[in-house]
């Protein structure tokens, strides 16, 4: 038998400005799965992580994600797993892609890492789909390979590791306010008004030149979203307010985390980060809303073994 222990970090998607494209890995926050692979075929998952999820393996996302890892690379294995750590689902912050990219990292680490690391990122899409009816890698890329990264295209996947210019920090709040990824795509309109899809293309080359230059300034005018947030907005009470008061204290940029219900804030110093980080959870509190608020920095570390 074979054994590993895999981290995988929570992520933001979208960026703001690109939706299904753009998405950066957070520190310390995340997911740990104990894997271990011996002679048979067949799965188990184990949850100990104390959150709750599916009891039914068919509807964990782990579970497409090792038949994909199996099915690529012609291998069959017992496989058994327990997840001993798990970012709260419906969170924003990547709950599923973190579960996915950690079961494909593993996978791929205890059968001699067949496959390359975008291989590894199309097995994690995989639960993504599951979780979300979509083949999308704005989470699970980040999750996988760390940093801040670019889906250029999906058919192929083409994916691009941006730079992270200085020290990139995010404010992130997780209102207990459930949002299911499924439900925050369908009130999305069907089509964009020329004027809108301008405006976001013009935003994503933004973004992509500040990262490049290290135009800190650019990086914040260009991270906003005038495709989903109009939409989205609404699950999240006082958004508009939250942002105001955010970027007055020096934040870069604030948005949505994915499809909701979290909003992070991106700032290029620890204390304007810990500054926003104090503005959501007032924000909050005085809604009554229950909620927890994170300040880390944008990691270039992906999914990766830990010690037990």
């Amino acid at each position: 038998m074979k054994s590993v222990r895999v981290f995988a970090p929570a992520s933001i998607a979208n960026l703001g400005c690109g939706f299904d494209i753009m998405g950066l890995a957070l520190d310390e926050v995340g997911d740990v799965l104990e894997m271990s692979i011996s002679e048979g075929d067949g799965l188990s998952i184990v949850n100990c992580s104390g959150v709750p999820l599916p009891d039914d393996i068919e509807k964990n996302v782990i579970t497409p994600v090792v038949r994909k890892f199996l099915q690529m690379t012609g291998n069959t294995a017992q496989v058994d797993i327990t997840i001993r750590q798990k970012i709260y689902p419906g969170s924003g912050i990547g709950s599923s892609s973190a579960s996915s990219a950690a079961a494909a990292f593993g996978m791929n680490e205890l059968f001699g890492s067949p496959l390359s690391e975008e291989e590894v990122v199309i097995c994690a899409m995989e639960g993504e789909n599951l979780a979300s009816g979509g083949y999308h890698a704005d989470n699970a890329a980040p999750a996988v390979m760390g940093g801040i990264v670019l889906i250029r295209g999906y058919e192929p996947l083409d994916i691009i590791k941006l730079p992270v210019p200085g020290d990139f920090y995010c404010a992130v709040v997780h209102p207990q306010l459930v949002v299911s990824t499924k439900e925050a795509r369908s009130i999305l309109p069907k089509a964009v008004p020329m004027h809108d899809a301008i405006t976001q293309w013009g935003n994503v080359g933004g973004l992509v030149a500040g990262l490049y230059s290290g135009n800190i300034g650019l990086i914040g005018r260009a991270m906003k979203d005038a495709v989903a947030e109009p939409y989205r907005k609404g699950f999240i009470p006082g958004f508009d307010d939250l942002r105001e008061k955010i970027l007055s204290h020096g934040s870069l940029a604030m948005n949505i985390a994915g499809s909701g219900p979290s909003v992070f804030a991106l700032a290029n110093k620890r204390e304007k980060a810990h500054k926003a980080g104090e503005i959501m959870d007032k924000h909050f509190s005085a809604l009554g809303i229950e909620h927890q608020v994170y300040v880390v920095k944008v990691s270039n570390r992906g999914a990766r073994l830990t010690a037990y």
